[in-house]
């Protein structure tokens, strides 16, 4: 038997077809009499299928991807193959196929193919995606690799040495000794199935690992702003010579405050967005990059003044830039510095300018949707949460407008 030529057969199994219309494209080992099937882990659009090249016609990405990946899977079925005749036994077409499905699943490992992934996102910074979205990739690699260390002692797993449990000890690692929160662990888990659903299809896993594991978002906290007395502390912070940088990251904190622009927003701003109107008022108006939608912000008088003191005539933009790491790291360093008892965010300068300079003020909710940029005011209703204060206003104002009121029966 170990004489016989091997031949390997492409094609398209249309019985098969998915919801795209798309059919999985298997393979056939014939080795003398013996026969076996494997699946690629491929599919493509049967009308491209070229079954005499046993290929996808056309030069699109996804042609190219799938050619690609059926050339490597060909090249470790002869492999396999080249390996048993060797060995000078006896062997059929099934051992080939356990022999090579076997060493594809070995050859890639998880934190392997996640730092492909890694790679393949930071082709797309600065066309679908920017540079700090890839800090959650980054973060869950991180975790992803210590608790594998630690459990297995091992420095990666092949995706053939994952269990279905793996996901739930994780999560337990994470969550127990790491300390996350629930809605935390959800986007690491979203990266995981990535990199398994990705493998499977490439053929590096037999198996699609974790995709009816169900993992709880978590409970969404209401936005958390900052109160008058935490503002003014920030405000009332002086700083030396030498840190220069983090009395930058605390004033373009508080000009996020007063005006409800988010990091990524900051960092593109440029006096081209600057517009007085009729009255010569000044106004910031700009595309939010996260839904396009045009915000209109009548500057406050300490935003105001906040971009006199970042003026330069030798920059564009209105604020100066700080990296978001280092911005993140100086607001830690700043709420310890004011001794703000609650932790906060890039993201608490918005909820403060909805919350605390806006609604709280008497602003409609709807200017405050217009003015944030939200694409749906559903999203701003977040922020209105009714406050001692307020309501003891709304009351006040309500008795002033029934005191002259009569019922008449």
């Amino acid at each position: 038997m170990r004489t016989e030529k091997m031949k390997v057969l492409l094609y398209l199994k249309k019985s098969g077809l998915d919801k795209s219309g798309k059919a999985p494209i298997m393979g056939r080992i014939t080795i003398g009499h013996s026969i076996t099937q494997f699946s690629c882990k491929l599919s493509c659009n049967p009308e491209l299928w070229n079954p005499r090249e046993s290929r996808v016609d056309g030069k699109s990405r996804e042609a190219v991807e799938i050619n690609g990946r059926l050339e490597s899977l060909l090249l470790s079925v002869q492999s396999a193959y080249q390996s048993l005749l060797s060995k000078g036994g006896s062997f059929d077409a099934t051992d080939v196929k356990e022999l090579f499905q076997g060493s594809v699943q070995t050859r890639c490992m998880l934190i392997e193919r996640l730092d492909m992934l890694i790679k393949e996102k930071e082709g797309h910074i600065g066309v679908d995606i920017k540079k700090e979205s890839l800090s959650s990739y980054h973060s869950t690699r991180n975790r992803l690799q210590e608790f594998i260390q630690k459990r297995y002692r091992i420095s990666d797993l092949a995706f053939s040495q994952l269990t279905e449990n793996f996901i739930y000890e994780f999560r337990q690692y994470y969550l127990g000794v790491c300390g996350f929160q629930e809605s935390s662990f959800f986007a690491v888990a979203s990266h995981l199935k990535t990199v398994c659903r990705l493998a499977y299809r490439e053929g590096i896993a037999d198996t699609l690992m974790f995709d009816k594991a169900h993992i709880e978002r978590g409970d969404k906290k209401a936005p958390k702003a900052l109160d008058k007395e935490a503002l003014e502390k920030l405000k009332a912070l002086r700083f030396d010579d030498l840190e220069e940088e983090m009395e930058t990251a605390r004033d373009i904190f508080l000009f996020s405050c007063y005006t409800g622009a988010t990091y990524c927003d900051l960092m593109e701003l440029s006096k081209s967005h600057l517009v007085r109107d009729d009255e010569r008022n000044l106004w910031l108006k700009f595309y939010r990059q996260k839904t396009g939608v045009l915000c209109r912000i009548k500057l406050l008088p300490e935003a105001i003044s906040l971009i006199e003191r970042f003026h330069n005539d030798e920059r564009e933009t209105l604020l100066s830039y700080v990296k978001y790491k280092n911005y993140q790291t100086c607001l830690k360093a700043l709420r310890l510095r004011a001794s703000i008892p609650f932790p906060f965010t890039t993201h608490t300068a918005r909820h403060a300018f909805a919350m605390l300079i806006t609604l709280e003020q008497g602003v409609p909710i709807e200017t405050v949707s217009k003015m944030l940029g939200h694409s749906n005011i559903s999203m701003t209703e977040r922020y209105a949460k009714v406050t001692p204060q307020k309501l003891f206003e709304e009351f006040d104002r309500f008795l002033a407008f029934t005191e002259d009121l009569q019922l008449v029966i």
